[in-house]
């Protein structure tokens, strides 16, 4: 993978890209970054670099022979380590005994997270560990003198998964033979064995920009301007999450709430029934009935943000902005508050199989009192 790859990141590839040209390059760093944000793909992009025959000034060449095998994932002196699962009862697993399925995955997902991973190498509800066998395996690939480049390079993915097992690592880490490389990829810095993070370089990926973000929808996932806005607000920089809104989001969800607050507004019992029949169908289903009720809370923070910042700071269309202008009219401060728990309240139920139908019909109806500022209904 090239740095021209990947979504964003500048200040992150550049800092990466200078620490090599200027020859203060950490032998062990970690990559910590939220879900979606693209730590793998800047390590797997800056362990093609390291190896690359012809380095350019800003990316790897691309087509020298070490840039080709990295490319596809096979070159001999870049190692991964990421979690995995017993086959059977009684295995004992290393990453190499998934190697297959890793390469697919890492060019199809790039910015999956584990989860997607484990279930993508069948895992079920088995739980993923980078085990002490891993340990053990990486001390010897790494005891080796490397095979074609200078450097010899180990990507490990999620080291979360990585127990106690993993001190048997602290002298190589600490210590390792010339010329060998450490890229590790977290997300959670709290679940990383404190005696690794003591003896690592860290480098924060922040979460995407929404521009970036935008760009890729529509440039990468062919996305419309208009959903790509929607969704990377609703995403707050996590492209993996982008994708799976794109994903389940066949409804315009700016029309779908202005339909639903101007019946509820009207008084329109037979166009909110309607409403209400549409968003409970099968079709629209879960994960978009909850990203829906996801877009309302962050106009409704939208609608905070226009009493202290410039409309064209906002990160909404110009129809969503102006939305979000008549929305701060309508309520003050505490109904907005108010607004926003209910939709909270509501989402977790819908994540915990609610009847659909009866929680939008009660949604609307409390939504209702408070726009009016009657007392809500006991439920």
């Amino acid at each position: 993978m090239l740095f021209s790859d990947i979504i964003g990141q500048e200040a992150t590839k550049q800092q990466l890209l200078q620490s090599v040209q200027q020859n203060r390059l950490s032998h062990a760093i970690i990559l910590l970054g939220p879900e979606g944000s693209g730590g793998l793909p800047l390590a797997l992009a800056f362990s093609q670099y390291i190896t690359c025959e012809n380095k350019q000034a800003h990316d790897a060449c691309g087509v020298c022979a070490s840039c080709i095998k990295a490319g596809k994932y096979i070159h001999p002196d870049i190692h991964f380590s990421y979690p995995v699962v017993p086959r059977k009862p009684g295995d004992k697993p290393i990453s190499t005994d998934y190697v297959a399925e890793w390469r697919q995955f890492i060019d199809v997902h790039p910015y999956g997270n584990a989860y997607d991973w484990l279930q993508f190498i069948g895992a079920e509800n088995k739980q993923g560990n980078i085990t002490a066998m891993e340990c053990n395996d990486i001390i010897h690939k790494l005891a080796l003198k490397s095979f074609e480049s200078e450097y010899k390079v180990l990507v490990m993915w999620m080291p979360e998964y990585l127990g106690n097992e993993g001190n048997r690592l602290l002298k190589l880490i600490e210590e390792p033979p010339a010329n060998t490389l450490f890229i590790l990829v977290a997300e959670n810095q709290e679940a990383i064995l404190a005696t690794i993070l003591s003896r690592v370089h860290l480098i924060k990926v922040n979460p995407l920009t929404k521009a970036d973000m935008v760009n890729a929808l529509v440039t990468r996932a062919k996305a419309p301007e208009q959903k790509a806005q929607q969704i990377a607000t609703i995403a707050s920089g996590n492209y993996r999450e982008a994708l799976h809104l794109l994903q389940h989001a066949e409804d315009d969800y700016y029309e779908l709430l202005r339909n639903w607050l101007n019946f509820i507004f009207t008084g329109n019992r037979v166009g909110l029934q309607g409403w209400v029949e549409h968003i409970a169908s099968p079709k629209m289903g879960r994960e978009n009935q909850k990203q829906f009720l996801r877009y309302f809370i962050n106009l409704l923070e939208h609608s905070l943000r226009l009493q202290y910042m410039d409309k064209s700071q906002l990160a909404f269309s110009d129809e969503e902005k102006d939305f979000a202008g008549k929305i701060q009219k309508l309520a003050n401060l505490e109904q907005l508050e108010q607004i926003a728990t209910e939709l909270d309240n509501a989402s977790y139920h819908i994540e915990r199989n609610a009847n659909a139908k009866i929680l939008f019909h009660a949604l609307s109806i409390r939504l209702q009192h408070i726009f009016r500022k009657k007392p809500l209904p006991v439920l």
